[in-house]
Parts: C-alpha cells; structure tokens; sequence
C-alpha cells in the first residue's frame, strides 16, 4: 500500500464521525421484512458518484409514485466535486449507506468487503433483472479472481439503439443558419464557422462575443478536453486508454501522434482568439453561466455536461442560441466511432452494503424500478399527467407537457422527477413494452417533437431527421469484445492505480501549457509531456492496463 493512500485512509477513518451517512431506518418498525409494502414504508440510505441536479426528495410526482407503489423512500445524497474522495471515505469509515453507486471507484468498496454479493437475491428475489440480463450475466461478474456481482448496472442499459447525438461538437443554430449552412465537418470546418461568425458580431446582447469553451473544472477536463483527443482521430471511448481493435494492446491516448495534432489545433484556436481564455480557470458553474448568456457560439462537450445551461436559454426563448452536434474529426480520414457498439456492460451500477438491514427489500425495490411499470413511470411520467394513450393504444404526451419539456426543461424535471430515478437496471431505447410502446421517450418519433423549430430547420437545411443521421452508424464499426475499458476495475493494490492518477495530474497540467503555449513552443512542450509520462512508466502502465484488458476478453468470453 503507497504511503499516499495510507494517508488518505487515515484522514477518512478520522474524518468518518462526520459523515451522515445512516443506515437503513423503517418509519414503523426496525425489523426487517423483505417485502415491498405501502402500509410498512422503509427508508433506505444512498450514496450516487453522479450529481442529480433535478433531485428533489423524492416529492415529486414520479417519487411519489414509487413510494406510494412500493413503501420506500430514498435518503439520497450526490457527489459534489470529485466521487472518489468521498468513496474512499465511506469505505475507510466502515459506515456505509444502504445502496451505493460508486462508478470508478467501486474496487475501494469490494476491497473494504463492503459489498453484498447480489447473485442470490438476483436469483431468489429479482425476476425482471435477471430477465433482462439474459445471458449475460457472466459480464456483471467483479473479475477473473472474484466472480460475485456486487453491482446491477445503471450506468449502460439493456438493448440500447440510440437514435440521437448528443456532442461531442456543437455549434449554436444562430451560427450555421447566418453563415447558409456551411458543411460542418472537420475542426478546420468548425473553426471557419466559428470565426466568421464572430467577424460580424463581436458582441452579443451586449457581451463579447465568445468563439469556443471549454471545461478544464476537475474531472470534467475529461469530457470536455482530453477525450475529443481520440474522438476526432478515430478512436472508440475506452477512457484513458486507446485499444488496439485486433491485439488488445492498450496505450496512453495522449501518446497517439495524431491526437498531437488535435491539440495543436486547440494551441491554434488560441492563437487566433477563438478559444475562451478562460477554458481552464472558470469553475463548472461559471461555464454554464456562460453558455446560459447566449454569447458562446461552440462547445466541445457532452451535452449531459452544459444541459443545464442550454435549458436557461430555452426558457428565456433564446432557441437560436443552442447547440446542435455535428460529426467532426481532425480531417476526412477519421470517422468518429461515437456509435460503435460495445455489447452489454456490466460494470458501474447500483449495490447493495452489508449496513443494510433488509437486502431483500432493497432488491426487490431495485427490481420493481427495473419492471415494466417502474421504467415507465420513470422515463414517462404519471399516466394523466405527464403522458396519455391516443385512440390507438399509443403513448403522447400532451402538447401543453411537451411545451414545459421543451421550454422550461429544468423546472419541469424537478417537479415531475421524470429521469430523476436510473437507479436500477433498465432498458436503453428502442426496445418495445407489452403494449407495443417504446418505453424511452427517446424513440425516432418523440425526439423529433422534443426538437424546437429551430433544431428542425437546420436538420433539414443538412439533409438529416435527427443529429444521429449527421454520424457513422454502427453498423460500419465491429462489436468491441472487450465492451468499454473505462469500466474496467483496477486492482487497488496494483501499481497502476498510483500511475494512473500521477499520469492525470501530468495530463492536467501539460495539456492545458501545451494549448496555450505560443505555437513556436508548442512541440517542446509537448515533448517534455512525452518525458513526464515516461518517468512514472507509462510503458509499464500500458502492459498492465493490456492485461485487464485481455483478462476482461476471457471472462466475458466465458
């Protein structure tokens, strides 16, 4: 163990008295009953590593719903900042919640023997979970040495077909609709639109006109900085780590020589004014202050990521303003494999502690979320209120709803809870129910009447129903056999995780230099970036991180 996580384990141990982290509670008796009943209400503590910005206590109408339906409440807490720390805090402490969800840092929890194995109760008590695992249970297996499942999967869903595009290259309506429509398909693309568009107006209502930001906040500098490193070169999202489609060998992103030249581009729009100064200084709240202003033309981001400031703009009417995405690589040669398929994932998702006083009613309350009734109310809404049946047996939603989803999106999420609530295992979209209904409002249909006029225009002015249909399609990438290795546990006691989190804290600080370095002294930086890596042993990194990989092969394989 490095002297560094004993550290971080002794601070969590001392820091442990203050955390409010309680244990499973019953509002009538503390006597365990292993049943879902509206007449015997159960409170269950949660941790989740993902914010919920729209969470409100369970007091909206689809909270409601599924207390009313199955007697339980969730005393809900949301990372704020980094999800690790606070993992490796609860784990230290001892005291866990009832159901945790910790993405990346679940080893911390398994390595604490903090984790119920969920195999039993999945078998004995969950029916629609293990329905709709099927046959591929073995891949929510925790490795080759430890077999258990500790986590039902949140995070990926079951027979996803994604129908839409969200990122990673936006670009406001207002830009594209002025300049006629320009094709839109290479960063030099990108950047053309860009800069002519602030030619003719410097300012917005006011305020000077921003070209393109960026997230440098935290582990955000992921999404919105390194990862779009790959993405316009070609590489699938394996976090960070390319891997060689045929040999499995995995190597540093960053050491790729044509992500090299991404981020010159990036020094390039610098150079030239049209990157935000302060890309890698504003806080996370601060950029979506930006984007909510209406005056930054272009995101390199996922849209979950600047949502919340897209939905200001929508509210204030300022429709123009948004963003749409469009398929971008350094040059023609690359084609962003943003919806290549990779199998069902295991990996991060919801489980059980051992601090729980009733795992059994904590897997059946997972299991009704994860039945036909919990995932509708959940991506729809309440029946009569949020959504209708037509004269065919088909579901809407009213237009007087879709209005408040499409112009007063951040009110609208808090006060109906819909989407509020991925907290089991559910189907991705286009996959049917008993009806014969979708059961995602994300279905070919229901996306285009979420799109605003605008949206509808300049989709039309490129040819293309959806953003999806500006994208390779999945069917031109081959399944990848190893799902995503971003999902792949690292040992905790192995030597990667300590390299892996110095070679981020180089990648932090190089990336950033490298961007705004002046373009004479942008290879020189970047080859003492190159030389950082080397000294923590990147090589070695890459060879451990190439046998977790293949181990994964094995595993799914068997």
């Amino acid at each position: 163990m490095s002297m560094v996580w004993k550290k971080r384990r002794e601070f969590a141990l001392l820091s442990a008295v203050f955390l409010l982290v309680a244990g499973c509670t019953n509002d009538k008796a503390d006597d365990a009953t292993g049943e879902l009943d509206p007449d015997n209400p159960i409170t269950f503590s949660a941790f989740f590593a993902d914010p919920n910005p729209a969470w409100n206590k369970m007091e909206d109408d689809v909270g409601q719903a599924i207390t009313k339906r199955t007697g339980v409440k969730l005393n809900a807490e949301f990372a704020v900042g980094n999800p690790d720390e606070k993992i490796a805090l609860i784990a230290a402490s001892g005291d866990y919640p009832d159901l945790i969800s910790p993405k990346g840092a679940a080893e911390l929890l398994v390595d604490s023997n903090a984790m119920v194995d969920l195999e039993p109760l999945i078998e004995k008590h969950a029916p629609n979970i293990k329905k709709m695992i099927g046959d591929d249970m073995g891949r929510l297996r925790y490795s080759n040495d430890d077999p258990s499942i500790y986590f039902i999967p949140t995070i990926n869903t079951v027979e996803h077909t994604p129908f839409d595009a969200e990122g990673t290259f936006n670009l406001q309506h207002a830009v594209v609709k002025e300049l006629g429509y320009p094709e839109i398909r290479t960063v030099k693309d990108f950047e053309n639109a860009i800069k002519k568009y602030m030619e003719k107006h410097p300012t917005i209502n006011g305020q000077k006109t921003i070209g393109l930001s960026l997230l440098g906040d935290d582990w955000r500098f992921l999404i919105s900085v390194s990862n779009p490193g790959f993405k316009t070169t070609g590489g699938s999202d394996d976090g960070e780590f390319y891997i060689d489609p045929q040999t499995y060998e995995a190597t540093l992103h960053y050491r790729r020589p044509e992500e090299k030249e991404y981020f010159r581009w990036l020094n390039h729009m610098n150079d030239i004014g049209l990157l935000d100064p302060e890309s890698f200084v504003q806080s996370y709240d601060q950029y979506k202050s930006k984007i909510a202003s209406g005056r930054v033309l272009a995101l390199i981001d996922a849209q979950w990521q600047y949502q919340d400031g897209e939905k200001a703009l929508k509210k204030a009417g300022k429709q123009e303003r948004t963003y749409g995405h469009y398929h971008v690589t350094l040059s023609e040669k690359y084609k962003d494999p943003a919806f290549q398929d990779n199998g069902f994932l295991g990996g991060w998702g919801i489980g059980i502690t051992k601090s729980c006083k009733d795992p059994v009613r904590a897997i059946k309350f997972l299991d009704w979320m994860a039945s036909e009734e919990g995932q509708i109310l959940n991506y729809w809404g309440v029946e009569g209120k949020h959504y209708e049946y037509d004269e065919d047996g088909k579901r809407v939603i009213p237009k007087e709803v879709q209005e408040r989803r499409n112009n007063d999106a951040a009110n609208f999420d808090r006060e109906s809870g819909i989407g509020s609530y991925h907290i089991s295992l559910r189907y991705g979209d286009g996959v049917k129910d008993s009806t014969d209904n979708y059961i995602t409002t994300k279905h070919p249909d229901q996306i285009v009447n979420d799109y605003s006029d605008i949206e509808k225009e300049v989709l039309a002015a490129y040819g293309a129903k959806t953003w999806k249909d500006l994208f390779p399609q999945a069917d031109e990438f081959p399944v990848k056999p190893w799902g995503a290795a971003w999902d792949i546990s690292i040992p905790n006691e192995s030597k990667l995780k300590v390299q892996e989190q110095r070679a981020k804290d180089i990648v932090y600080k190089r990336i950033p230099e490298a961007i705004l370095a002046d373009p004479d002294n942008f290879d020189k930086v970047w080859d003492q970036f190159m030389k950082d890596l080397d000294k923590i042993g990147v090589e070695e990194m890459e060879a451990e991180y190439t046998k977790l990989v293949k181990q994964r092969v094995k595993l799914w394989s068997e």
